[in-house]
């Protein structure tokens, strides 16, 4: 029996999970939690074969964040990446911290137990839509130059800054959000706008808004 704790700060999607298990041989929910301090903390009361984990917990904190940390403490847990969105940027920046599969959450009805027994056996999972998105994005830079306002080459923790500016929050509640001081927001700033060719920090926050409109098919 595989035990698996689950790591998500949405009670539908655990609740959801629990259900897909229930009654399903070979898996067994041990533990569940909606912060990486608690899912820390579960690891090491539970030492789970499995650990889900969703890529954005809204608490400070990554998924990323919990894969670094969860590799670095326990190397044999095996760790699939979910998200809500396609997440082919967040997808490689899982495989590269130490998951060894990402999942779409549209897709786990249907493929959460393939991608369970693939990473299993020891392989890496990727859904098929985010196997193209990765090709797509890897193969284009080879097609025409980079576009200025490429996320790609942005630090994990640059990357959460620029998502919460293109999600409306002000430096102190980003600030807040991330246990970072605003003098050191204003650094990620600068750098994200230095990598990004951004001239000033209203293209900073349109940019933003606009990549985050672009992720769940939205209008900015």
């Amino acid at each position: 029996m595989e035990k698996i704790v689950i790591v998500d700060d949405h009670p539908v999607v655990i609740n959801g999970l629990r259900s897909i298990f229930m009654g399903q041989g070979g898996y067994q929910v041990t533990g569940e939690a909606v912060n990486v301090d608690d899912a820390m903390s579960l690891l090491r009361k539970e030492l789970p074969d499995i650990l889900l984990v969703d890529v954005e917990l809204g608490c400070g904190l990554s998924g990323i964040d919990l894969v670094r940390r969860a590799r670095e403490g326990f190397p044999g847990v095996k760790i699939l990446v979910m998200s809500l969105d396609d997440g082919s940027h967040y997808a490689e920046r899982a495989i590269r911290t130490g998951a060894m599969g990402f999942i779409s959450k549209v897709d786990l009805i249907d493929n959460i137990f393939t991608a369970l027994e693939t990473i299993r056996r020891g392989e890496i999972y990727l859904s098929s839509e985010v196997c193209f998105m990765i090709a797509s994005n890897h193969f284009r830079n080879y097609i025409k130059p980079l576009n200025g306002q490429d996320v790609a080459g942005l630090t994990d923790r640059e990357l959460e800054v620029f998502q919460l500016i293109g999600r409306g929050y002000k430096r102190e509640e980003i600030a807040g959000k991330l246990k970072i001081s605003v003098s050191t927001l204003e650094a990620h700033r600068r750098k994200i706008r230095i990598k990004m060719n951004i001239p000033d920090a209203s293209t900073l926050t349109k940019a933003a808004i606009q990549h985050e409109a672009a992720r769940f098919n939205i209008e900015p």
